[in-house]
């Protein structure tokens, strides 16, 4: 950092101390504007003259009153200016007194609104500028009286344009601070429904395959001893079911890996292409499910199809679960103008709805996955028994309609 630039630094902070360094070169201008005559015998010619002292004594308040400009703008201006309209009436030769107030004018119009530096602007134009004119020695059309006129109204103008300057710069900066926190409110967003999507793929393997290893294992337990082939085939279903959870958690925690790692996963998601494969899950652990499709072979957005396979499977795990292998379980997948409509219904006598703990995420990731796609999930007990889950899916997602329109 150079000297200038430290110096710069340091008058910016101490802003007192950089209004006595302009008070100080003001009254430099304003006393060696005192002792020069513009106005010669013979024109124009430049000489010395001897001021007043009262021009002297205003010259020297009105420097002092400027050390202030920034603490009461307003109350230096009304004092620079009463300093200036003295001397433009009783000033023979006058003095440059008005330099204090066009600086004092200018500090007013950069701090305040332009309404108010516009009628502060006005008002002191007009006063100084007719108190030159009517009240001073020189003629009304005097160059002096017409430099006050002009001066003051450059003041407020530049005090303005500044004002106006360091408006946009701090809109600039305030725009920029926005975004950025904008931005970070959006990662963070993204984050959390990334967490979140994570959560539920996790849960629905998780309590899916678990919940078929747990019933073919007891199984395999049961007839271990009397009937041994039964017991073999159950434990091929334990290790099936083992191996496919540890595949779609593999595919899962995968998401988690960095873009660039080339152990991440390439296998597509789940979907309805794989319904009969994940009906055949249960009815080797037992179960009894009967399927029905009349979608038309539609073909769905990855996360329409995901969505719809992750309800499938957590109504039938929650059949599994809570109404036992002995209920009749029933999926039924039909295309209805802009929709797929995914219902299952069983009729056990089990009561699976969300537990007042909290414990239970199956319905609530369900219901969760169909509204982020705008889609509409109702469960609830059937008459007579059982349960039933109807989701109701937009075979276009958004992005996709705006695609096909374009």
């Amino acid at each position: 950092m150079s000297t200038l630039e430290r110096v710069r630094h340091q008058l910016k902070a101490h802003p007192m101390a950089l209004d006595a360094v302009l008070a100080v070169g003001v009254l430099g201008c304003m006393v060696a504007g005192s002792f020069v005559d513009p106005h010669g015998p013979d024109g124009v010619t430049w000489g010395f003259r001897t001021p007043d002292l009262l021009s002297l004594v205003l010259i020297g308040l009105s420097a002092v009153a400027l050390v202030f400009r920034r603490r009461a703008p307003m109350t230096v201006l009304a004092l620079t200016g009463s300093f200036s309209i003295v001397e433009c009436v009783t000033g023979d030769p006058r003095a440059p007194v008005a330099m204090s107030a066009v600086i004092a004018l200018f500090t007013v119009a950069s701090a305040t609104d332009r309404p108010t530096a516009w009628r502060v602007g006005l008002l002191t134009m007009t006063v100084l500028t007719a108190a030159a004119m009517l009240g001073g020695p020189l003629p009304w059309y005097a160059q002096e009286n017409l430099g006050i006129f002009a001066w003051t109204g450059i003041g407020a103008t530049a005090g303005d344009a500044v004002r106006s300057r360091r408006a946009f710069v701090q809109a600039i900066r305030d725009r920029a601070e926005k975004a950025e926190r904008t931005r970070e409110e959006e990662a963070r967003r993204r984050v959390a429904e990334e967490r979140l999507r994570i959560a539920r793929d996790l849960h629905d393997v998780v309590a899916h395959h678990i919940a078929l290893v747990n019933v073919q294992a007891g199984v395999a337990a049961h007839v271990m001893d009397k009937r041994p082939d039964q017991a073999k085939e159950a434990l091929a279903h334990v290790r099936e079911a083992s191996r496919s959870a540890l595949n779609e958690l593999r595919a899962t925690v995968g998401l988690l890996r960095q873009s660039g790692d080339p152990e991440a996963p390439t296998e597509p998601a789940p979907g309805l292409d794989r319904l009969d494969e994940l009906v055949g899950t249960f009815r080797s652990a037992g179960q009894h499910v009967e399927v029905a499709r009349a979608d038309g072979d539609t073909k769905l957005p990855a996360a329409v199809d995901l969505a719809a396979y992750r309800v499938i499977q957590e109504a039938l795990t929650n059949v599994q679960k809570h109404a036992g292998t002995e209920a009749k379980a029933e999926v039924s997948v039909v295309r209805v103008g802009p929709n797929i409509e995914i219902t299952v219904l069983d009729n056990g006598a089990g009561e699976y709805d969300e537990p007042a703990d909290g414990g239970g995420h199956g319905l609530l990731g369900m219901r969760e996955r169909v509204t982020a796609l705008r889609g509409t999930l109702t469960t609830g007990p059937r008459y007579g028994g059982g349960f039933r889950v109807h989701a109701i899916l937009p075979v276009k997602t958004r992005s996709r309609a705006a695609d096909d329109a374009v």
